[in-house]
């Protein structure tokens, strides 16, 4: 637009938008990758034999294994988030970590009494999930500084 010879910027609406889609598409996606990667290997585990199905686990060692593959889950799932994050990867990562532990404060209250295993369990889900996506996200970090030199 021009008024008297000067140019009159006009203001991109989209790109906002934009942002916070693909804002809102990482934390999607770095959950996505958990909940796939975290069941995918429970039913496989339980098919190969190597468990009993998941209503049966009644051993901690079983939790034990459950919580470490979960955590490394997590880990991947952040630097998910942290990859596709428009901007910020840190921030993306840990608002996925945020949400994570509602999601599963609220699983833990839920189930707290219902006889699904030990209940350090899912307290230990809740606590791991900021590192995990501290570690997640830094991991992309290092990769991109590794990249730049």
């Amino acid at each position: 637009m021009s008024i008297q010879g000067t140019t009159t910027p006009v203001l991109e609406t989209t790109a906002p938008r934009r942002h916070l889609g693909r804002s809102i598409w990482s934390v999607v996606a770095g959950f996505i990758a958990v909940v796939v990667l975290s069941n995918g290997t429970d039913v496989l585990l339980s098919k190969l034999g190597v468990v009993p199905p998941l209503a049966q686990w009644h051993t901690d060692k079983l939790f034990v294994w459950a919580t470490i593959y979960r955590t490394v889950y997590g880990i991947i799932g952040s630097y998910v988030t942290a990859r596709l994050a428009p901007q910020r990867p840190m921030k993306h990562a840990m608002i996925g970590a945020i949400i994570g532990m509602a999601l599963g404060t609220a699983a833990a209250v839920a189930t707290w009494n219902k006889d699904m295993g030990p209940h350090w369990y899912p307290i230990a889900l809740i606590v791991v999930a900021i590192p995990t996506a501290w570690i997640g996200a830094k991991l992309l970090e290092a990769q991109r500084r590794g990249t730049s030199n």
